[in-house]
């Protein structure tokens, strides 16, 4: 999911900039410059322990804006955050899929990035209620693809990594993570057009085009093992 957080950043980012010319009559190449620049800001440092989620923020968008449009730093803040949330908010099919999926399995997600920003996220889409475990790689000393956080997911939910499928959208942390971590399998949803996979990319074992084909994997023969699914979220602080 983590490279669909980052499409869904960047058409917040253009959607403000059009309504920044349409509703205060900046113009255009202005509007663009200023959501570009909070755009590159909030990429480089999404978080900031001394302050909180929406100071740090305010801070960035008062550079972004600069001296003359600062005045303004408060409700274009507050419109982006709604625009944000609004595009990342979960389709229908996704929320039927992991309600169907969490009636048979235990179901994690595992996110790279800081700790305040993750858990913003987390909680503006009522993730909680989808999961048996979260965990958020600002929480730990540990990141993906580094095998020893999805072992503490496995450890937290009492299953043996041979027995989860790694589920995610990045071959970098994802897919080689659950590869490291020695899962039974991996599934490889690409956000991003990519032909086909190079010698050097980790391999998945599965690649699924729609999220609903996951249970079609799940499902995939008569008699196949019960899997206790560990999926991913992969935002890396987007």
């Amino acid at each position: 999911m983590g490279n669909s957080v980052s499409r869904n950043l960047i058409a917040t980012t253009y959607r403000l900039a059009e309504e920044l010319t349409q509703e205060y009559g900046i113009p255009e190449e202005v509007s663009i410059k200023v959501t570009t620049t909070y755009l590159k800001l909030f990429r480089k440092c999404p978080d900031n322990s001394t302050c909180t989620l929406d100071a740090w923020r305010m801070i960035l968008w008062n550079k972004a804006l600069g001296e003359k449009l600062s005045y303004l730093a408060k409700k274009v803040y507050e419109r982006w955050l709604h625009l944000r949330y609004q595009y990342l908010a979960l389709e229908s099919d996704t929320i039927v899929l992991l309600r169907r999926l969490r009636k048979k399995y235990l179901l994690g997600l595992i996110t790279n990035g800081p700790s305040n920003a993750q858990w913003e996220k987390v909680r503006k889409l009522s993730l909680e209620q989808y999961f048996d475990v979260i965990l958020v790689s600002g929480d730990l000393p540990w990141e993906k693809p580094e095998a020893r956080i999805f072992e503490e997911a496995c450890q937290f939910l009492n299953v043996t990594p041979s027995n989860c499928i790694m589920i995610g959208d990045k071959l970098e942390t994802d897919i080689l993570g659950g590869i490291e971590a020695g899962f039974g399998a991996t599934v490889w949803i690409p956000i991003i057009d990519k032909p086909r996979l190079s010698v050097e990319d980790p391999q998945p074992d599965f690649t699924v085009r729609r999220l609903m084909d996951i249970s079609n994997i799940l499902n995939r023969k008569p008699g196949a093992p019960e899997l206790e699914d560990t999926s991913s979220n992969a935002s890396d602080g987007s």
